[in-house]
Order: structure tokens, then sequence, then C-alpha cells
């Protein structure tokens, strides 16, 4: 069968027999499947307008019900990665004569099984309306299977272009639907600030919003004169959180600091370098790169950001979000190195110049977070200056970042801009819209690897997984995120979650085969994604400078 995500093992009936649903399917959950029985009443009863009304019992084999759901960590056995790991997400599904038994190690390897029931239903159970005369059935089969990492994600910037709420929780159920399970939101930059600070007014006010954007890439002579902007409210926030956790997708939020700052530093110029700028002048950026305007190294600034953290912390808990990103990447020390302030801190602090002072400014929220039960992670920058034992790393300016950190007993997420950075372009064709750097095609994508060979076993173990990174400076709506992480998020996702050969030796051509029918999936859950033909006419922006990079990435 067409599914994807591949399954460990996956072995249907050879003669095609089928399992023929009636007019009103029966749905028995035991102990701990609650949850996702809610779930597929919900979704399965929209595409297919049945009930699915309890069969009674306590789920499992034995129990009347056409789908019958359980919670059994045995299932788990022999995936590896521990109670919290991959074995968590084991699932084992059986279709034959008397219907449907599905069984997860935990409600999270249930959920899994339960995306794998659902595609073997056909493109129509992704509708929220049934479709007229459709008979439901299913094939026999045994389906076995477990993720290869515990860390499968998508980074979603909402920062530069803001996705309004319904829109995240659309991406949530994409994830799903993938089985990945992180969504990392980014939230604050220089464009932008996308959080509800209740103690900092100011942040959503004033640093959520700015005046214009840059029409394409930074070196582009157009501008779009639109004021943009938006942010999430806290209620919005814990709609997301609780939305992500039905589904068993960790939401991590990212906060930046100390650089990608100059939309907090718009809203209260205090938290700049007021020694050197003349911060109050500053407004939200409304272009793209990387900024000179950075958080000023003082106690106040800390004290500031301490209080935006224990909000995070409040509305993310630990439960669902362990982890809290505070970026750490592209500090540019200009200003620092000109302020009588930050050369006054670097000599009380006995650190070694600008970088240090960087570390320093890491060090301090790493412990803070610490503090609170929560581990910081950043992108590989952190490592400049040292890094505390408990902070983990985001690997994005090629591998070597994440084998230093993993080499150093630090836990690392691979996602190197050179291989699955999803607004690189997709193909070398005039026709792709506003293309940026490498070419990264559903082949390249399909063939990434997170664990590089030259990682021994023992740091190897440090690879929590991998994610896919969206960066939205020449995406404006949604339509343009879909067709640039459709459909190479497919592709990732197998990346992550199966157990596959070497790269060069996956079978493409057969994912191909699989893709044609996760078209369908696609299409009918509304998804803009870029077609294997090439980019529709309204999907194109001809004429829009992009910065495209010749060649092969390299891979460092």
């Amino acid at each position: 069968m067409d599914l994807i995500p591949l399954p460990r093992v996956a072995v249907f009936h050879e003669e095609g027999r089928r399992y023929a649903f009636g007019p009103e399917p029966v749905l028995t959950a035991g102990p701990g499947a609650e949850g996702v029985a809610r779930w597929l009443r919900r979704e399965l009863g929209a595409a297919t307008g049945w009930n699915l009304p309890d069969g009674g019992g306590a789920g499992g084999r034995g129990t009347r019900g056409d789908i019958r759901l359980a919670v059994d960590p045995a299932v788990g056995a022999g995936a590896g990665g521990g109670a919290e790991g991959p074995a968590a997400e084991a699932y084992r599904l059986d279709v034959g004569a008397d219907g449907v038994e599905l069984t997860g190690a935990s409600a999270a390897g249930l959920f899994r099984g339960a995306q794998t029931l659902r595609q073997l239903l056909g493109p129509d159970a992704y509708r929220r309306a049934p479709v007229a005369g459709r008979e439901w059935s299913l094939p026999y089969a045994g389906i076995v299977d477990a993720p290869r990492f515990g860390w499968r994600g998508l980074m979603l910037d909402v920062a530069r272009h803001f996705m309004p709420k319904d829109g995240v929780l659309r991406y949530i159920d994409l994830l799903a639907a993938h089985k990945l399970n992180v969504l990392h939101l980014h939230l604050t930059d220089d464009q932008g600030w996308r959080i509800e600070i209740k103690r900092h007014p100011r942040l959503t006010e004033v640093g959520a919003w700015r005046a214009r954007s840059r029409w394409g890439h930074r070196a582009s002579p157009l501008w779009d004169d639109t004021p943009h902007g938006g942010f999430y409210t806290q209620d919005d926030i814990r709609e997301i959180v609780a939305y992500a956790a039905e589904r068993h997708v960790r939401v991590v939020p990212e906060i930046d600091v100390p650089g990608h700052a100059q939309a907090a530093i718009a809203a209260y110029p205090e938290l700049g370098n007021t020694d050197v700028v003349d911060t109050a002048a500053l407004g939200v950026w409304d272009d793209w790169g990387v900024n000179p305007n950075v958080l000023a190294p003082t106690e106040a600034v800390l004290r500031f950001y301490e209080g935006v953290f224990e909000e995070v912390l409040e509305l993310f808990p630990a439960e669902v979000s362990p982890f809290v990103h505070v970026g750490g990447d592209e500090c540019p020390k200009e200003q620092w190195k000109a302020s009588g302030v930050a050369q006054a801190r670097i000599a009380e602090l006995g650190v070694d110049g600008e970088d240090g002072l960087q570390s320093w400014f890491i060090r301090h929220f790493d412990g803070w977070l610490a503090q609170r039960g929560r581990r910081l992670i950043g992108w590989d920058e952190i490592l400049e200056g040292g890094l505390a034992p408990g902070a983990a790393v985001s690997s994005w300016r090629g591998y070597g970042g994440g084998i230093a950190a993993a080499e150093a007993g630090h836990d690392v997420v691979m996602c190197p801009e050179q291989q699955v950075y999803l607004d690189h372009r997709q193909a070398a064709g005039e026709d792709e819209p506003v293309p940026i750097g490498y070419v990264r095609s559903l082949e390249d994508v399909y063939r990434f690897e997170p664990v590089p060979p030259a990682l021994s076993a023992e740091a190897a173990a440090h690879v929590l997984g991998a994610q896919a990174n969206v960066w939205t400076e020449v995406m404006e709506h949604r339509g343009r995120v879909d067709y640039q992480v459709f459909p190479r998020l497919a592709a990732f996702a197998e990346a992550v979650w199966s157990w596959q050969p070497a790269p060069a030796e996956r079978d493409f051509a057969r994912f191909e085969e699989r893709l044609a029918a996760h078209y369908g999936r696609l299409d009918a859950l509304g998804v803009e994604y870029r077609p294997p033909g090439g980019p529709l006419p309204w999907q194109r922006r001809p004429g829009l400078l992009g910065r495209p990079i010749e060649g092969a990435p390299p891979n460092v």
C-alpha cells in the first residue's frame, strides 16, 4: 500500500481481501485510548458520516467493535529509545475478518497508528464532509511500526510573516498526518514579536507591527507598503499547545536572545545599546538579513527577559514543551565593541571578549531554565564560548556544529541548512517563485541522513532527531508556505521516521510511486503543494528577485 512514511513491517493479504465497514461501525477504546478514540470519532466521523458508537468492553482482542483500540507498552519492546523515546510511539495494526485491532505502546503510539489507519482508508478519509456514494473498507494487513528518531520536527517562522492561529492549528494537523511530533515556533525576531507578554504590553502593541516589507530577497528593489503584523494572545497560545498535545505534538517556543531583537528594542528602547545607538528612533525592522541592533548585556535586560520567559513557561507546560529555544544565532558584535557599557561588563565578568559575552548571555538563561525544570536549546552558535552541560543544540550551519556538540556530550537536533531548509528552492527552473539558496529537490530531502558517518556510536546516541526549517521572509501567505513545504515534508517525514538504508541506496522511485497516492490526501486536506511538473501559474512570482546559489551544497 501507499503508506508514507514507510512502516517497519507491513504485510498485506496476498489475495487482496478487505474488511468492509457497514453503515454504522462500532469503536471500542480500552484504558488510555480514550483521547485517540475521541480524535477518530471527530476526524473520521466528519469524513465518513459515522458516529462510531462505543461498543463497550476493554478494547483489544476479543472485544466487540469494528475498530478496537488498546494501549499495551509491550508493543514497544525492541523498538529502542526507552519509555520516552521511539519505543513509546510504537504501534501494531491488524485488519482481518473481525475488523481492526490497533494497539499502541502508549497513547502517542496509538495515535501514530491511527494515522496509518486513516491513510489506508483512502484520500476521502481526510475530507471534512462525506463524499456521496463512498463505501469504506480496509485491506487485510498486519503492520508493526515504530519511529527511528524521537524528535521529528518542523520549524515554522511566524515572525517574518505572521501566520494566524488557525493556520498554525492546520500545520499541527499536517505534522500529525505525517507522524511528525515537534512544532518549533519561531515567535520573535527583528521583523515582529508574535506572543503576548502581559507585563510588557508594548512588545505586541508596538513590536508586532511593521510599516512595510521587502518584496523578495533583501537585494530586491521592491517593497510591499501594506503594514504587516499580528500576534497570538495568551489564550491563543494555550489553545495551540492544547491542540498539539491532543495530537501528541510538542511545541517548542523560540524567544531570540541576544540578537534578532530589533522588534523588542523598538518596543522598549532601553533594551538596546543606548550608548551607541539612538534606540528610541528604531522601529520594527522592515527588511531581511542580519540586523546589527542587539540586546545590551545588562542586568536590567536579563530581568526583562526573565519576566518574558516566566510567562512563556506558564503558557508552554513542561509536559508538552520541555525544551525552550533561545535562538543565540547571528548576533553581530559591532555595537558591543563600541559600547562602554558592554566593555565594562566584559571586564567585570572576565569573559573572552564579545564572544564570551554572548556565551554569558546564553549560560545565564540555561541555568535559569534548568532551575525551573526546562532544557535550553539554541542554534549552533551557542557552542561558541562554551556551553552548559544540559543545553541542546540545533545544528543549522551544517553538520559540523552538531558533530562537535554530540562529541562533547550535548544532545543535538540536526537541521543543516544545506539539506533541510525548505525555504530553499525545489528546482533550478526560472518559474520557481523567489528562488532562495541551493536546489533541494524532493529526492535530495528524501536522501537526508540525520546521523553523519563521522559520529562515533556514543556521540550518535546524542542525536535526538532532526527537523526541517521554514524561514518565511519570502513567503507572504499560507499558500506560499505550503508550496515550499510540500511535498518535501513527506520525504523528510520518511527520512526521520522510517528505518532506511544508506541515502544512496534508498528506493526513491518507489517513494515517488507512493507519493502519487499521497497527493490525493494533500488535495483533500487543501494543501497547495508544488506539483511534480513545477509551479502552477498562480504559484509563480515572475521577476521577483531571489538569491539562488548554484551547484551542489557543501557537506559541512
